[in-house]
């Protein structure tokens, strides 16, 4: 019988914390991959103290952990490495996104580790990669959004640079790092070996930028903030209506003449708007025309009547009419609930990737801080309870 899980026998180490790395190793979880979470003893993953809280549990944690087991080694004592280094050997995937060196001065670096097992995928996330002159500089999300290109873009033209209003950085940084594990473990099944991926921030970031980045290398010209409105093709921007906002987008000439026959605005004749190009150079009085046609109506109204002529159109969403949508919500089961143990029925964002066949889905809720260290360490490496006992006396787990 086909299993459920894609990444089923795959068995991956977290070492990472917050952001970048853990939500790697949720989609690996969410997969169906065996993810072990290393953390340290008596303190745990910083985003352990982060909120939003529902008692002592933080959902921060919660959603981005869900589906995982966690054990605590202290690696700063040789029996603890020692540990670590055994479970190298039974694992898959390693997972980190320490400044780089921070392995290599504990001895545990990829080329020590890949000795101890060849076939072992050792996934880096960090600001500035493994190499290059800026390697070892710290580096957080709005470190590689600024770097990256993504603030000088972001905004209206008399603003300043502005952050997206999420970590998009650690999020683009953790899918590339997940399309480099897969593919890693895919030339392993070709190869027999494993390898090093290295993922940075702000390599994330820049790739992120599309096509525009082309502007400057073709034209020269340094693109800048433009509000909502893309470069390149107009209407394609937001508008107020009576109660709100809502995007249109419209990318050719079809779907303008389409617009036209469905709002009646009476520009078919107008030769600023004839070609997209008119429309984008003059955008300004055409943004003036179409709000003209949309403050008068609700949301509703102007979303229903352009979607029905199959024009791209949709109100602008907060957060709750996000999680409430009957599409996001219901259909695609975009928001979860799952039994987290001492608090109950908890919501969780769902796993956007759907698969006919091995659908990603939460495994399970979040662990204790070092719930599972004897479990892991019994089932994986045959230790004994009571030189578990021992090894937590010394401060080792």
């Amino acid at each position: 019988m086909l299993s459920k899980d894609a990444l089923l026998g795959i068995r991956v180490l977290d070492m990472s914390r917050v952001l970048a790395g853990p939500f790697t190793g949720m989609l690996l979880a969410d997969m169906g991959a065996d993810v072990i979470k290393l953390e340290i003893p008596g303190k745990g993953d910083d985003s352990r103290q982060f909120p939003p809280f529902i008692g002592e549990e933080s959902m921060y944690y919660v959603n981005l952990n869900r589906g995982k087991k966690s054990i605590t080694i202290n690696l700063k004592t040789e029996e603890g490495k020692n540990i670590f280094k055994e479970l190298i050997e039974q694992c898959d995937v390693l997972l980190e996104n320490f400044r780089p060196g921070t392995m290599d001065k504990l001895g545990l670096g990829y080329e020590e580790l890949k000795e101890i097992n060849p076939r072992l995928v050792y996934a880096a996330i960090s600001g500035f990669g493994q190499y290059g002159p800026y390697n070892t500089r710290p580096g957080y999300d709005i470190i590689g959004q600024a770097m990256g290109g993504l603030l000088s873009i972001t905004g209206w033209p008399n603003s300043p640079p502005t952050r997206s209003g999420t970590a998009i950085g650690d999020i683009l940084s953790s899918l590339f790092c997940t399309v480099g594990i897969l593919g890693a473990l895919k030339v392993r099944d070709q190869m027999g070996v494993g390898q090093l991926v290295d993922v940075s921030l702000v390599d994330s970031v820049f790739a992120a930028l599309e096509n525009i980045p082309q502007v400057y290398y073709v034209d020269g010209h340094i693109p800048e903030r433009i509000g909502n409105r893309y470069e390149f093709i107009y209407p394609y921007d937001t508008f107020e209506t009576s109660d709100g906002w809502v995007v249109i987008g419209i990318a050719n000439d079809s779907l303008w003449n389409r617009f036209l026959k469905a709002t009646k605005l009476g520009l078919e004749d107008d030769p600023r708007y004839k070609t997209n190009p008119l429309r984008v150079e003059n955008h300004e009085p055409l943004r003036a025309e179409i709000e003209k046609w949309t403050k008068p109506k609700s949301k509703d109204e102007v979303v229903d009547l352009l979607n029905e002529a199959g024009i791209p159109c949709c109100p602008i969403y907060d957060v709750k009419e996000a999680s409430e949508d009957p599409h996001i919500m219901g259909a695609r089961k975009m928001v979860q609930d799952m039994n987290q143990p001492g608090i109950g029925t908890v919501k969780i964002q769902g796993n956007p990737i759907k698969m006919s066949l091995t659908d990603p889905q939460p495994r399970g809720p979040a662990p204790s801080l070092g719930g599972d260290t004897l479990k892991v360490l019994e089932e994986i490496l045959g230790l004994s309870e009571d030189r578990f006992k021992q090894l937590r006396e010394k401060g080792v787990v």
